[in-house]
């Protein structure tokens, strides 16, 4: 997988080690950064995120990499709060988030035995075809730990259920996101990087 640039954006999120980790594995070096001029240079992008929208949102804003990121040519990939950012707001603040994606991002219903956060193994249900998606099976299951959820949309490719379905992968044009953590997915998660670096 030589000849990628890959830099992951350096919006304050805690899992940046894990994910830089996975790309190594995978034999690309990922560079961790807020640098826009870097970032506009890089053939992939990730927008990774652990913690609350309204805080992710207002570091984005303060550097001005809002308005780059929702304006980036090439692939982009959204991890879990990074994905939910790539929506038009969220509840957790409320916010308004990039707007890459139509839709709200909304808190999971909690049940006697559905406690939120969510956290733990769940399935992925293909609902497109997708090449994000690519060499993964019906059954497959990712690693997630969220408390808000992207409602099932035009740009849904794969759901999860939890107390309702949600989205678990979408795409738009060259947008992606992913609600689980790829890093801490085992094999199902080294294959969806593996998918989003071969996007071109």
């Amino acid at each position: 997988m030589s000849g990628r640039s890959v830099v992951i954006v350096a919006s304050g999120g805690a899992n940046t080690a894990s994910l830089v980790y996975a790309f190594e594995r995978l034999g690309v070096r990922a560079a961790l950064s807020a640098d826009p001029a870097e970032i506009r240079d890089a053939s992939h992008v990730i927008l990774p995120g652990v913690g609350a929208a309204l805080d992710a949102m207002r570091r984005l804003r303060e550097s001005g990499l809002d308005r780059l990121i929702a304006r980036l040519p090439q692939p982009v990939l959204g991890i879990c709060l990074g994905m939910q950012l790539l929506f038009d707001a969220s509840a957790e603040g409320p916010t308004p988030c990039l707007g890459v994606l139509p839709g709200r991002v909304e808190r999971l219903g909690a049940g006697p035995d559905r406690p939120v956060p969510h956290i733990g193994w769940n399935t992925l249900e293909r609902r497109a075809d997708s090449p994000l998606l690519e060499g993964l099976r019906a059954g497959d299951r990712a690693y997630f730990v969220h408390s808000y959820a992207a409602p099932v949309a035009d740009a849904t490719i794969a759901t999860t259920e939890y107390g309702a379905p949600f989205s678990a992968c979408v795409q738009r044009d060259r947008f992606f996101g992913v609600q689980f953590h790829p890093e801490r997915s085992a094999a199902v998660g080294a294959r969806v990087l593996a998918n989003f670096l071969g996007v071109r």
